[in-house]
């Protein structure tokens, strides 16, 4: 082998080893997964901040027009505890390079009930037993740390009402009491029978009959039900005392009070 061929060689072999330890265009390289570009990997990934969330993980700082976002929908499960539903935007869940470098719009999610961290989710749906009373779901990169915007985690947080396992409270139901008429006559600024207290039971069936001599509005108070008047005929309103409590019937333009519900 010449002196000349033996130049060459070396100079090929320090060609490769410098293309090894330099990596893509020359600059020294991050871990990224087959199909990923060295500029994804290594560009436009955010910044890493010093500052971590209450987990313990660094913040990357990313700007706020295009970054993730994060709504959460909980539904209660029939057999107990919650199904959670991640609706993120701009992100998707890349389970298959957790670990891996910090690429924009990609990672997990970790779940914290009532404060603390309870499970990691690498998709949009996930369940938590009953119990909580807050959850909070926010978003990470491939290397874990916590994507944020202005210094401040991207998450989102939902108040979680009565667990699915307890049985709420069944509506009231009215066991058929009789019908009750209360008949009311009103002459100038008089009312007969004269107003009182009548005591009612919760689901009975009352029907108003008021006969008065001019033309007025009787309100029904709690109900919101109304019955015009008409000058020396007798109108007729019926329904039903499903609401507990004292309520007063009287009129609109003369301010009568024609009686008082009790219901019990």
């Amino acid at each position: 082998m010449t002196g000349r061929r033996r130049a060459a060689r070396a100079v090929l072999a320090l060609a490769v080893g410098t293309a090894l330890l330099t990596g893509c265009g020359g600059r020294p390289t991050t871990h990224h997964k087959p199909g990923t570009s060295h500029q994804e990997a290594t560009g436009a990934n955010g910044t890493l901040l010093t500052a971590r969330d209450s987990t313990g993980h660094r913040l990357r700082e990313v700007p706020a027009a295009g970054a993730p976002a994060l709504r959460i929908e909980t539904r209660p499960d029939t057999e107990g505890g919650w199904n959670v539903h991640l609706q993120a935007e701009r992100f998707r869940f890349t389970p298959e390079s957790t670990g891996g470098a910090a690429l924009p719009g990609r990672g997990h999610a970790r779940l914290l009930v009532d404060g603390r961290e309870a499970a990691r989710t690498y998709g949009p749906w996930a369940h938590i037993p009953a119990g909580a009373r807050t959850l909070t779901a926010r978003l990470y990169a491939d290397d874990h740390t916590a994507w944020a915007v202005a210094g401040r985690p991207v998450e989102a947080t939902v108040r979680l009402g009565a667990p699915a396992d307890t049985p709420a409270s069944p509506a009231p139901t009215f066991t058929a009491a009789p019908g009750r008429t209360l008949a009311v006559t009103i002459t100038g600024d008089s009312v007969q029978p004269p107003p009182s207290r009548v005591e009612v039971r919760q689901g009975e069936r009352i029907t108003l009959q008021v006969t008065g001599d001019h033309t007025d509005t009787v309100h029904v108070h709690g109900y919101d039900r109304e019955l015009p008047l008409t000058p020396d005929r007798t109108a007729t309103l019926t329904f039903t005392a499903d609401r507990t409590g004292l309520f007063e019937v009287e009129t609109h333009e003369s301010g009568l009070v024609l009686t008082q519900l009790v219901v019990r």
